[in-house]
């Protein structure tokens, strides 16, 4: 019987062993692969429906086009058929009215669908049927990438001069945009600059509202942030960023995580290669249906976290410009 006990003890030990190596290194072999592997080719046309038989135009490079609008405006969505109409409705609004009042200004949204099982496609679509395929753009991902890998495909096929990550949920005030524009406006230097959206002005009233378990495991991530990826930085985690084209070229095209911690890489080899960053503080609120179980996702940024930094230090990750 103790036989059987230790034989049933060094397997369980082992199950356990084997699970947390291939917990740490999928994300290295997911790298891996999504760098040697060409995009699925749906993932390179967008649906114009004035494009005539085909139905389809192709997505322009960030790397290799140049601009052609002053913004673009990359939404990462995941089943967000019930919030994406309200943050569209906002953003779509506020562009529209400046466009008006500016001729010169010219904008783009690229809506990128990550694996969607609801309507978040056909929604999208709608705003594309209302306000033309120049100005409402759906890039429908093939599989599900994470955040971190819809915001780069959606950024990768931009046509902005600037482009800024807005989340789906709607959170960010988006008018809050000229703050990070003013932002921009005192940092970039030959055509780089990153505007951070930071809710760190609003943490102490956070706190009140959150479970002492999220609060704890705030003050820890932001501290391994600190120690390992991005000084200086208050806030990384908030999905309302501003690029210059230039930095995006940098940063997206080097970026590795696929998932929650891809901002702090973003950040970190914005770092790295000096490119000028700075937040703004912005209006935000918390938006039911959070698709982010706290626990899971924190233990998935601790390790990707320690990667980011094993992995530049090492050379397994190596940045350049494209």
């Amino acid at each position: 019987m103790d036989h059987l006990y230790f034989l049933l003890g060094v397997g369980a030990i082992t199950g356990l062993l084997a699970f947390l190596v291939t917990w740490i290194i999928s994300p290295l072999v997911t790298c891996w692969w999504m760098k040697i592997t060409p995009s699925h080719q749906s993932e390179n046309v967008f649906i114009d429906p004035q494009a005539g038989t085909s139905g389809h135009r192709r997505f322009p490079s960030l790397n290799t086009d140049q601009s052609e609008v002053t913004l673009s405006v990359i939404v990462p969505a995941y089943n967000e058929e019930l919030r994406l109409p309200k943050m569209l409705n906002q953003a779509l609004g506020y562009l529209s009215k400046r466009k008006e009042t500016d001729k010169s200004f010219k904008y783009e949204v690229i809506v990128v669908d990550d694996g969607s099982s609801d309507q978040t496609s056909s929604t999208a679509l709608k705003y594309t049927n209302s306000y033309s395929a120049d100005t409402v753009r759906l890039l429908k991902l093939h599989v599900n990438h994470g955040k971190g890998g819809a915001v780069c495909k959606g950024m990768l096929r931009a046509r902005g001069k600037y482009l800024l990550m807005a989340d789906a949920d709607g959170a960010t005030f988006f008018p809050d945009i000229e703050r990070l524009e003013r932002g921009m406006d005192v940092i970039e230097k030959d055509g780089l600059g990153i505007v951070v959206g930071s809710r760190a002005h609003l943490m102490d009233e956070s706190i009140a509202e959150r479970s002492a378990l999220r609060s704890f495991l705030m003050y820890g991530f932001h501290f391994l942030v600190n120690i390992l990826c991005v000084k200086g930085i208050n806030d990384t985690q908030c999905g309302f960023k501003l690029f210059s084209r230039k930095a995006a070229q940098y940063v997206f095209t080097n970026q590795h995580i696929q998932r929650w911690a891809f901002d702090c890489e973003i950040l970190f080899l914005a770092e790295k290669a000096n490119i000028p960053v700075k937040e703004e503080a912005v209006k935000w609120k918390e938006i039911e249906g959070t698709k982010l179980n706290v626990v899971t996702a924190s233990l998935q940024m601790l390790r990707d976290l320690v990667l980011i930094r094993i992995c530049y230090a090492t050379g397994i990750w190596k940045a350049e410009y494209p």
